[in-house]
């Protein structure tokens, strides 16, 4: 794959001695091209768990009471403000005036009474459901106020308000979000050619300060190589996350870009089918974390770009534990494990990997690895359409390779049914006492203890954390260079003058 990319910047390069950028490249321009690799199964934040879907839609065409910004901070949205009562158990929230959907239909109390109450209903599509479970009644007063009842205190429930899933949609075009997207944001939808882009517009009609940007395309392009070629040719001019980070240092040496390098919420681990033998089988688990080479992977299919960990928790948050010597690299204990749980001459499994160069880079290097201790893969590439009906939604798999994007999601490890079905009620205890506590220093050591747990139970091969490699024209400013949720937020985006 190097060779290859390597062979398309050469085309580049010689076609001229110099590169003359094609795209909106220039200080002035009021459309953006940005780059970007998985293209979203559908456009509802609301009824799906793709990072792909909110990375196009979140604060640009869909809104929710509160907003997160690319320092984690919660901000004002939909929401200009909130009373919170004494015992935390009451968010009274005052709406901002003057919102129109964009299909012109008003926005008031009952849009958000109905938003939340269809994302925590028994039927409900959302991916992140359990986020409203602590709700136990959403409550109009007028037109501009919303009253929020939980049924015990939740100490991050602003946070989660701000997620993609929490976004307010309209009860009359709330069905057609999928391919029709209508929100309250600052751009508009305008068109999908699938396989190639998806359009943005300017809202003319915002209740905010409407962005600089007046148009905005996401150019669909799983292909690092083609990738590269767009950025240098100026196709696109933007990369939020640039999946070929073995050209970092080509971009950085050319003066036309930026190049940063952030944070992401993105836990990227080798998931496991706990329920699946031989996986369920804790020796079995053990013997895969000793024989992976977390260094290796990353630098390999990531080219140094990522820190590893040791259970599924963010290395940049105040709570984090360096739990990444539990189960050191050591291939000959993996194979005395393997030997201990029945298998002496190791066993044979599949690894399905979804488009990501993480992923599939990532897949082979994992494949060796285990085969070092006797467990032979078989490597299926999947489309990310397949990989959330077979893996996520199905549980159909043994292994498999994705980054966990969320914001503080340590939580989906007490849900059973989640497709790596995890079960242990000394874990989901902890997380329960989590949840109703607010005391800083006392959440701390839950969230120690929480991640104590997981590694302990091998319960994921846990290999690293997503950097977040952004490569963008010199003259475009705004774009964020850390993810705390999934977004590419571009409500602040301009071309410098």
């Amino acid at each position: 794959m190097k060779s290859t990319i390597r062979r398309y910047v050469k085309l580049l390069l010689i076609s001229g001695s110099t590169l003359i950028f094609s795209g909106a490249a220039f200080a002035g321009e009021s459309h953006l091209t940005m780059g970007t690799v998985l293209e979203p199964p559908h456009l509802d934040p609301t009824a799906g768990a793709a990072a792909a879907i909110d990375e196009v839609v979140y604060a640009n065409v869909f809104e929710g009471l509160t907003r997160i910004n690319q320092n984690a901070e919660v901000l004002p949205a939909l929401a200009k403000s909130w009373d919170i009562s004494a015992d935390g158990l009451t968010y009274t929230f005052h709406l901002q005036n003057g919102v129109i959907f964009h299909d012109g239909a008003t926005f008031d109390s009952s849009d958000v009474v109905f938003s939340l109450e269809r994302a925590a209903a028994e039927n409900s599509t959302n991916a992140q459901k359990a986020l409203f479970a602590p709700i136990a009644s959403v409550k109009a007063q007028g037109p501009s106020t919303v009253v929020v009842a939980l049924k015990t205190p939740k100490g991050n429930f602003l946070f989660n308000m701000g997620w993609g899933d929490a976004v307010i949609v309209d009860p009359l075009s709330a069905g057609s979000n999928k391919s029709k997207p209508i929100g309250t944001g600052p751009f508009t939808f305008k068109r999908w050619v699938r396989g190639d882009r998806i359009e943005l517009g300017q809202n003319a009609n915002y209740w905010g300060v409407k962005p600089a940007l007046k148009s905005a395309t996401f150019k669909i392009i799983p292909d690092p190589a083609a990738a590269v070629a767009a950025l240098m040719a100026g196709d696109v001019d933007a990369f939020a996350n640039f999946p070929a980070p073995e050209m970092a240092a080509q971009f950085q040496s050319d003066s036309r870009f930026i190049v940063k390098v952030g944070s992401t919420e993105g836990e990227t681990i080798l998931s496991t089918n706990n329920l699946q033998k031989p996986f369920d089988d804790l020796r079995v688990r053990q013997a895969i974390a000793h024989a992976l080479n977390s260094q290796e992977i990353i630098d390999g299919a990531m080219f140094g770009f990522g820190t590893p960990i040791g259970t599924h928790f963010a290395p940049h948050h105040a709570a984090y534990v360096d739990l990444t010597g539990t189960y050191p690299h050591d291939p000959q204990k993996a194979r005395q494990l393997l030997a201990d749980a029945g298998f002496p001459g190791g066993f044979k499994a599949t690894l399905k990997l979804p488009p990501p160069s993480y992923a599939r880079r990532g897949g082979e290097i994992i494949a060796a690895q285990l085969s070092k201790v006797g467990i032979k893969l078989e490597i299926i590439p999947v489309e990310w359409a397949q990989w959330l009906d077979q893996i996520f939604k199905n549980k159909d798999f043994d292994l498999t390779i994705v980054s966990h994007t969320e914001p503080m999601d340590i939580g989906i490890y007490t849900r059973p049914t989640y497709y790596f079905q995890y079960r242990n009620p000394g874990f989901n205890a902890v997380i329960k006492s989590l949840n109703v506590t607010s005391n800083p220093k006392r959440r701390y050591a839950l969230m120690g203890a929480a991640q104590a747990i997981l590694a302990k139970d091998a319960v994921n091969g846990f290999l690293f954390q997503l950097a977040k490699l952004g490569i963008w024209n010199k003259n475009v400013s705004g774009l964020w260079e850390n993810s705390p949720v999934q977004a590419n937020d571009l409500t602040g985006v301009s071309w410098k003058n």
